[in-house]
């Protein structure tokens, strides 16, 4: 095989060679062109949302996951109350790590093939006054449904309810605009949609609310206000920063910007999403979610029903093949993903499937 597999996953993603090539220099943590490319990507990633006039972004060490506990710990008081909205696997997370750190914690479930309701949010809001944040998945992929923030949005300002949007897979490909939305923290990271390295993960932090949130964190490391704080007042982060994440994630945006932004990169990957649908029910694939759920980001299929299919061995020659697919989340019914994102197109997309006709005919399953 003459290149790295294909990363069919919902992150890390498979990436450019620009943005591989950005991580071969060495920064110093202090140095004053380490922080401009600090400031810099700051700058860059408030405009992707227009958050420019009433956000902060603070970019956080590490994965995803901590800094949506970061944001929850620092936006969410001690005596706070969150209603996660659960339609999946990252929901239960969001609600696991809030109920961890000791906040009051309520979750409404949904299944796992619908969308979060906010009809259903009206209701609840109603019904228990206790309640001050919401916790909402932007796209639960999990699954790969989206769900619907500008409608969850609107009811939480109109109940004057804090909302936090893990916005990890969505960011830089379904839009996100700031100026239309009302939310307290939104997150995202280094290794999705804007095609980075994992490493590194960004709040973003109405000002209004984080100049509330001092001392509301129970850690030192993952304290957004203090981070926000001393990166105002130094330009320098205050531990040790993921600097060749940062410096790749600095080259990814530039290449976002080149490719025509959130639009652009939206356009890709419905394509890619499109491609690969479609070359998956010429195999005898049906997808798990309707089509109206169904984020342009990952899809979840159902796995065959045939005694020679085994996931493993499935995954093995996919791999062989140079493809990595990801394997389902779901505990009732057996399924697998297929990631649309990254620094693919269609000509990948249909490589991909492809592989998948060639390796069901080895393992001796008919389309």
């Amino acid at each position: 095989m003459d290149r790295d597999a294909i990363l069919l996953t919902p992150g890390p993603l498979t990436t450019t060679l620009r943005t591989k090539l950005a991580m071969l220099r060495d920064w110093g943590s202090w140095d004053a062109d380490f922080n401009a490319m600090t400031a810099e990507l700051r700058a860059q990633l408030l405009a992707i949302v227009h958050g420019e006039e009433m956000h902060v972004v603070v970019p956080l060490q590490g994965s995803g996951t901590f800094s949506v506990e970061a944001a929850v710990a620092t936006v969410v008081p001690r005596d706070g109350h969150v209603l996660v909205l659960d339609n999946g696997a990252y929901c239960k997370r969001l609600g696991k790590l809030a109920t961890l750190m000791g906040r009051r914690t309520t979750i409404h479930q949904r299944a796992e093939d619908e969308a979060v309701s906010a009809d259903e949010l009206e209701g609840l809001l109603r019904a228990d006054s206790s309640i001050t944040h919401v916790g909402f998945i932007h796209c639960e992929t999990g699954t790969g449904v989206l769900n619907p923030l500008q409608a969850v949005s609107d009811v939480c300002a109109r109940h004057g309810k804090g909302l936090i949007v893990d916005a990890m897979s969505s960011f830089a490909a379904l839009e996100i605009d700031a100026r239309k939305l009302q939310f307290d923290a939104l997150i995202a990271a280094s290794g999705k949609c804007l095609e980075g390295v994992p490493g590194m993960g960004f709040v973003f932090v109405r000002k209004s609310v984080l100049a509330r949130c001092e001392g509301n964190s129970h850690s030192l490391a993952m304290d957004l206000f203090d981070q926000h704080a001393y990166m105002e007042k130094t330009g320098q982060w205050r531990f040790t920063p993921p600097t060749h994440v940062v410096a790749a994630l600095a080259e990814a945006v530039r290449q976002f910007n080149e490719e025509g932004g959130q639009p652009a990169r939206l356009a890709r990957y419905t394509d890619n999403c499109g491609t690969l649908v479609r070359g998956m029910a010429d195999l005898g694939f049906e997808p798990f979610l309707k089509p109206a759920l169904q984020a342009p980001i990952i899809v979840t299929f159902h796995a065959p029903s045939h005694p020679a299919y085994q996931f493993k061995a499935f995954y093995e020659a996919a791999k062989a093949r140079g493809f990595l697919l990801y394997p389902g989340k779901l505990t009732q019914v057996e399924t697998f993903r297929v990631g649309c994102i990254g620094a693919i197109g269609r000509n990948e997309m249909q490589q991909a499937v492809n592989a998948i006709g060639d390796v069901l005919s080895d393992m001796g399953i008919r389309h």
